[in-house]
């Protein structure tokens, strides 16, 4: 538990979720970035979460966007995306490419 002289930090391990990393296409970006998923169970694999009808968006951590245009590339703490956006999506090296 953290207390006021340790403040909780995101790359804690928790319970009840863990953190994989992915990459997904829109049709104009590359984007990559760790997906907060349940440890086990309901909502404990990507494609459950991709598929989630109730939800609109999902939020991605540690991101990097690639625009496909050859743009620079861009760093971001989150992103949240619409998931009508998203062309496919894959499992990524859990380091990003720099």
């Amino acid at each position: 538990m953290a207390t006021d002289d340790e403040p909780w930090q995101e790359d804690q391990p928790s319970m009840d979720h863990r953190r994989e990393r992915i990459r997904v296409e829109t049709e104009r970006h590359r984007i990559e970035g760790y997906l907060t998923l349940a440890r086990d169970g309901y909502r404990s694999r990507v494609s459950d979460v991709l598929n989630a009808s109730e939800r609109d968006f999902i939020t991605l951590t540690e991101v990097t966007v690639e625009p496909f245009d050859g743009g620079p590339r861009e760093l971001h703490a989150y992103l949240t995306l619409a998931r009508r956006h998203i062309v496919f999506a894959v499992a990524a090296a859990e380091t990003p490419e720099g």
